[in-house]
C-alpha cells in the first residue's frame, strides 16, 4: 500500500505541478494513533512545487489521491500532514489473506533469487564462546532467517581461527603447566579447559613483564623480550613449517574446543551451512599477498614483510605478511573470500562482525578490489554494538568474560526462580517444566539482545530480560500460550473457528489489531533491507500488546454472538501464528503449554 501510495504521489505531483520528483522524496507514514487516519504523507517537500500553502498542496493531492487509489475512502488534513483513511474492505481482505496463508509475509525463493551468503561467530580456538560471541550468534542466525524470509537463497557460513599467536598461547600455557590435563580428567568442557590456559598464558607473561622492568627495562621493550612470548611467536613459526610435534598438540586442543562449540552450537539453537577454518585459507591468502608483491600492488619491506600502502585512498598502511613470514588476521580473510567465491555463485557477502572491525573491512573490501576481484567492493560488513555488562566490558585474557554455557544455565535458573514464585507450572511435570524454563531462558536472552538497533551497543540484564512483563521474551511466549489454550478449548467444546472474516461490524480494537496484523509482510521486507531483527522483534511486541488490551476488553469464547465469536476464535489463531513466525525469524522457540 505505501507503494502504491508513493508512486500515486509522485504522478499526482507531475499532474499538478508539473515537476518530478524522487521516490525518496515522499514520506509516507502510519499515521499517528490520535489523528484520523490509515497512512499519512507529508507535504511540505512539495511546497517549492505547489507555490501555495501546506493545506492548499495536501488539498490538492489529497483529491487525486481519492480518486486514484480505490481503497482510498477519504482524506484529512493537520498542517503539512495528509491523513488517508483506507477502506474497511481492504484490511479486512488482507486478513483473509493472512489467515489463510500459515507463512504470510514470507517469500519462497525461486531459480532467479539471489544467493547470500552470511559469515557469523567466527570464534577463536583459545577460549570458550561468551556473551559478545552470543550477540554475534544470535544477529547472524536472525538476519540469515529474515533474508531467506524475503526470498533470498542463503548459505550459513563460519570462519573458525584456529591458528595464530593467539592459539599458540593456550598450547604453551598447557605445556608448562597442564600436566596431561584434558576435558576428561578434569570434567570440563574442552573450550573452557583451553580457555583457562590461555588466561594462565597472561598472568605468566604480565609476571616476567614485570620482572624485567624491575630489571631495568622499559614497559615497552620488556613486552618485546619476555621470554614466553617469543616461545609463544617460534611455537607459531614451528606450525607453519607444519612441525610434527607442534602440529599434534594443535590438533588435539582444536578438537577439545570444537566439541565444545558443537555443544554451545546446539543449545543456541544456531548452525551453519558450511564451517571454513583459518589454517586452510591463510596459505591462499599468503599467496594471494605474494601475487601482489610480483604484480607491484602490495610492497615487500628489507626485513621481508609485507605491507599495503592504502594512503592514497584515504587509509594508512597495512601489514599483510610478518618479516618471520607468518601471517595476520587480514592474510586469511583474503584467502577465505577468495574461496568462498569459488564455492559458491554468491550474490552478495554479509559479515556479521562488531563495530571495532570497520577499519578492517574497509581495508579487506579494497585489497580484493586491488588483487582483481570484481566482488570485492561489494562485501558488507554487517556492524554492530557491543554487549555490555553493569560492570563494563569484558576481558577474555583477564578472564572476566562472561561464558556464553555459564549465562544460559544461570538464565534456567533465573527462568526457574521467577516460573515457580508465580506459579504457573505447577500443574506440569517436571520434565515438562525443565523444557519450558530452557525455552522461556532462551527466548527470554535471545529476545532481549535482538530487540535492541544492532547497530548499538547494549547493557545486558538477566533478570530484566526473563520478566513476564513488558517488552520481554517471556511476556510474548505467554501470549502465545495463552491464545494456544483459547483455541484447544473451543476445539474441545466443538466451537467452529471462521475460515475467513463475517459479515460482521469490527470494533475500533479489532480493526485496530488487523491494521497491525497485516503489516507483517512490509516489517520482513524492511528487516531484510536494513539487516534488522529489531525491526521484527519490536513488531511482534507491537502486536502481542494490542492483542493483550483486546483480550482484557473482550470475550472470545463467552461471546453469544456466533459470527463475532468465530471471527474473533480466528483473528486471535491468526495472531498467534505471526506471533510464531515472527519469534521464527528470530530463532526463539513458542510453548504451547505455559
Amino acid at each position: 500500500m505505501e507503494i502504491l501510495i508513493r508512486n500515486k504521489v509522485i504522478e499526482a505531483i507531475k499532474t499538478l505541478y508539473g515537476q518530478d520528483v524522487d521516490e525518496n522524496q515522499v514520506q509516507v507514514q502510519t499515521t499517528r494513533k490520535e489523528f484520523t487516519g490509515d497512512k499519512t504523507v507529508v507535504v511540505f517537500p512539495f511546497l517549492r512545487f505547489s507555490k501555495k500553502s501546506a493545506e492548499q498542496t495536501a488539498e490538492e493531492i489529497g483529491n487525486i489521491l481519492v480518486n486514484t487509489i480505490e481503497v482510498l475512502s477519504e482524506f484529512n488534513i493537520v498542517k503539512g500532514f495528509l491523513n488517508l483513511v483506507i477502506d474497511k474492505g481492504y484490511w479486512i481482505n488482507q486478513f483473509n489473506t493472512a489467515a489463510a496463508e500459515e507463512k504470510y509475509g514470507f517469500k519462497a525463493p525461486d531459480e532467479q533469487s539471489e544467493l547470500v551468503m552470511i559469515e557469523y561467530s567466527s570464534p577463536n580456538t583459545n577460549k570458550p564462546l561468551h556473551l559478545g560471541h552470543i550477540r554475534n550468534n544470535l544477529l547472524g542466525y536472525s538476519v540469515s532467517e529474515i533474508m531467506k524470509a524475503n526470498g533470498n537463497k542463503v548459505v550459513k557460513t563460519n570462519i573458525v581461527n584456529d591458528r595464530g599467536i593467539h592459539i599458540c598461547k593456550s598450547m604453551l600455557a598447557w605445556k608448562r603447566l597442564g600436566n596431561g590435563e584434558t576435558p576428561e580428567s578434569s570434567g570440563k568442557k574442552g573450550d573452557h579447559l583451553v580457555g583457562e590456559y590461555y588466561v594462565k598464558f597472561d598472568q605468566l607473561y604480565k609476571k616476567e613483564i614485570a620482572d624485567l622492568i624491575a630489571g631495568g627495562l622499559s614497559e615497552e621493550a620488556a613486552k618485546e623480550q619476555a621470554p614466553i612470548i617469543n616461545e609463544a611467536r617460534e611455537m607459531l613459526r614451528l606450525w607453519e613449517a607444519n612441525d610434527a610435534a607442534t602440529r599434534d598438540l594443535w590438533q588435539r586442543m582444536n578438537r577439545w574446543v570444537y566439541t565444545g562449540f558443537d555443544e554451545t552450537y546446539k543449545t543456541l539453537g544456531v548452525n551453519f551451512d558450511k564451517i571454513y577454518y583459518e589454517s586452510d585459507t591463510y596459505t591462499v591468502g599468503r599467496d594471494e599477498v605474494l601475487r601482489g608483491v610480483k604484480e607491484g600492488i602490495f610492497e615487500q619491506m628489507d626485513d621481508s614483510s609485507v605491507w599495503a600502502n592504502l594512503e592514497n585512498d584515504g587509509l594508512d598502511r597495512k601489514i599483510l605478511l610478518r618479516s618471520d613470514g607468518t601471517s595476520v588476521y587480514m592474510t586469511q580473510d583474503i584467502g577465505t573470500a577468495k574461496i568462498r567465491y569459488s564455492d559458491f555463485p554468491i550474490d552478495h557477502m554479509i559479515y556479521v562482525v562488531g563495530n571495532e572491525q570497520i577499519y578492517h573491512f574497509q581495508v579487506l573490501s579494497l585489497l580484493l578490489d586491488k588483487l582483481g576481484y570484481k566482488w570485492g567492493k561489494d562485501l558488507y560488513h554487517f556492524s554492530y554494538g557491543m554487549v555490555e555488562l553493569p560492570q563494563g566490558r569484558m576481558k577474555s585474557r583477564e578472564g572476566t568474560v562472561v561464558d556464553a554455557d555459564d549465562l544460559v544455565a544461570g538464565m534456567v535458573d533465573v527462568a526457574r526462580k521467577v516460573s515457580e514464585e508465580l506459579g504457573k507450572l505447577d500443574n506440569y511435570t517436571n520434565e515438562e517444566k525443565e523444557r519450558i524454563y530452557r525455552m522461556v531462558a532462551l527466548g527470554a536472552l535471545k529476545y532481549f539482545i535482538l530487540k535492541v538497533d544492532p547497530k548499538k551497543t547494549m547493557l545486558f540484564n538477566p533478570e530484566e530480560s526473563i520478566d513476564f512483563n513488558g517488552n520481554t521474551g517471556p511476556f510474548i511466549q505467554y501470549t502465545y500460550a495463552r491464545i494456544q489454550s483459547v483455541l484447544r478449548k473451543a476445539a474441545d467444546a466443538g466451537i467452529e473457528i471462521s475460515t475467513h472474516t463475517p459479515e460482521i461490524e469490527l470494533n475500533d480494537k479489532e480493526s485496530a489489531l488487523i491494521k497491525i496484523l497485516v503489516t507483517f509482510p512490509e516489517v520482513v521486507k524492511e528487516a531484510g533491507q536494513n539487516h534488522s531483527p529489531a525491526l521484527v522483534a519490536n513488531f511482534v511486541y507491537e502486536l502481542v500488546k494490542e492483542f493483550n488490551q483486546f483480550y482484557h476488553d473482550f470475550t472470545i469464547m463467552n461471546e453469544p454472538d456466533v459470527e463475532i465469536r468465530k471471527f474473533r476464535l480466528l483473528l486471535a489463531k491468526t495472531i498467534g501464528q505471526t506471533i510464531k513466525n515472527g519469534f521464527l525469524l528470530l530463532g526463539i522457540e513458542v510453548p504451547e503449554r505455559m
